[in-house]
């Protein structure tokens, strides 16, 4: 309970209330998470690992990392076939780097146990890939 002004309140979100699992539950699931960031063989073998013993953090995690490599070869595909109809210098080197901040971002919530989705992006790649 929270007081103000010598008044009982209750606030209204508690501190990482809908991000954070149980502790045990972080901790076995926190090195196939980040392990799904790194390269597509990365998510195979946690997808995998996960299969055999299913891990709500994990299965987050594996959710967002998905989404993030279909993205990136979707962007991919659409990047070359604009670049041989224009030319527009830089476009695929920043497009690149901003999904390479986004496996960072997503490694950085693995590591801290917080079940955060990555910008933009992260919360409809919980609602397409909510069956894994």
């Amino acid at each position: 309970m929270v007081y103000f002004f010598g008044l009982e309140t209750v606030p209204l979100i508690q501190p990482n209330q809908f991000f954070m699992e149980t502790n045990q539950t972080v901790e076995e699931g926190k090195t196939m998470a980040i392990i799904s960031y790194v390269t597509i063989i990365g998510l195979i073998i946690a997808f995998v690992s996960n299969n055999s013993k299913p891990n709500e953090f994990t299965s987050f995690h594996i959710r967002q990392s998905l989404g993030i490599f279909a993205l990136w070869i979707i962007i991919s595909f659409g990047l070359s076939i604009l670049s041989s109809l224009i030319y527009i210098p830089w476009l695929s080197t920043i497009v690149h780097a901003g999904l390479i901040v986004l496996l960072i971002l997503g490694i950085i919530a693995a590591a801290q146990g917080e079940k955060k989705p990555v910008p933009l992006v992260g919360d409809f790649f919980q609602d397409i890939f909510k069956n894994i």
